[in-house]
């Protein structure tokens, strides 16, 4: 029996039937939505951080043959043991890891598989180097290449460095979907918490009458109150089309 199959059965032998039935409407899996045909086994997290660990050496193919599985609950086991081997891996490692995480965005298709995976991995690998990927990755037709690019500059925040998470924010202003309207909105806020609420405040001063308004109330979530008046009441002029 090959590793995928043993992380496959272990995965199934922790289903709950209730919950597989809950996450794809947690998770929008309906027509028209964005998580559009995902499938579920009803594994949560913890267990799945569970059956990771059990398997930090498994072989590359039978991580792709994870990370391409339409079963969520397989692809976010196969990023998960993907960032530990990152983590510990020396200086090839890293890059062929890095590499494989790129070519393979199209599977890297939730909000949580991006989430948990993105800063860890691009974000790591790039701070303090060339940072192009995220310009291309923020410019990318795909939802879900976008908020990599988003989530990636997280990495940069907890080190402190705050200015990659506002110039992707501003290529990101004007993006159509709500959910990387949250991310940038979560950047954001974390650069007034981690880095400088200066920083943050300055970027909102120049961009708060375009932002989306779900973006711009995730920046300020935090706010004292008058001040979050001041920015919900600034006059609002976006129209949400992505540039």
């Amino acid at each position: 029996m090959s590793e995928f199959q043993i992380i496959r059965k272990e995965l199934q032998a922790l289903a709950d039937p209730i919950k597989a039935r809950f996450l794809p409407r947690f998770f929008k899996t309906g027509p028209g939505e964005y998580g559009e045909g995902d499938r579920f086994l009803g594994v949560m997290v913890p267990n799945i951080r569970k059956v990771t660990r059990s398997h930090l050496q498994a072989a590359r193919r039978d991580i792709l043959k994870l990370l391409r599985s339409p079963n969520h609950e397989e692809r976010l086991t196969a990023l998960l043991i993907l960032v530990e081997q990152y983590r510990r891996g020396d200086k090839a490692r890293k890059k062929a890891i890095y590499d494989l995480y790129l070519a393979n965005t199209e599977y890297i298709n939730n909000w949580d598989l991006v989430d948990l995976t993105a800063p860890r991995i691009v974000g790591y690998h790039i701070y303090g180097k060339d940072v192009s990927v995220l310009t291309r990755l923020a410019l990318s037709e795909s939802l879900w290449e976008r908020r990599i690019a988003v989530l990636s500059t997280f990495w940069f925040i907890r080190c402190g460095e705050g200015g990659e998470a506002l110039r992707i924010a501003g290529l990101l202003l004007r993006d159509k979907h709500d959910l990387i309207h949250k991310a940038v909105g979560w950047m954001l806020r974390e650069v007034g918490n981690r880095c400088s609420i200066e920083m943050e405040r300055g970027f909102l001063d120049k961009h708060a009458a375009v932002m989306p308004r779900t973006m711009l109330r995730y920046a300020i979530e935090r706010f004292p109150e008058p001040l979050r008046k001041k920015y919900l009441t600034t006059k609002h002029t976006n129209n949400t089309k992505r540039t």
